[in-house]
């Protein structure tokens, strides 16, 4: 195939999709999906986690080895006293 004949043909599968009179903005609008509500653990993991992480990242901002391992393992440990 020469490449004048396959862009004919991708300008004419352009033309096609465009034809059928439908556009983006024409689709019915569709309800966004529900974010689901974060349960207790959760949120008193997110915040352990965050208050436990900086003991175990290094300065230049990576984790030190086996650091994150380590740090999940503290935060579940608070979390779980927390109230």
């Amino acid at each position: 195939m020469h490449i004048d004949k396959v862009i004919e043909l991708l300008n004419a599968a352009k033309s096609s999709s465009n034809s059928t009179g439908r556009s983006k903005a024409s689709k019915p609008a569709t309800k966004a999906k529900a974010k689901r509500k974060p349960s207790a653990y959760s949120v008193k993991y997110s915040k352990a986690f965050k208050s436990v992480k900086s003991k175990h990242m290094k300065k230049s901002g990576g984790w030190k080895k086996d650091g994150y391992k380590k740090a999940v393992k503290a935060a579940h440990k608070k979390a779980k006293g927390m109230r």
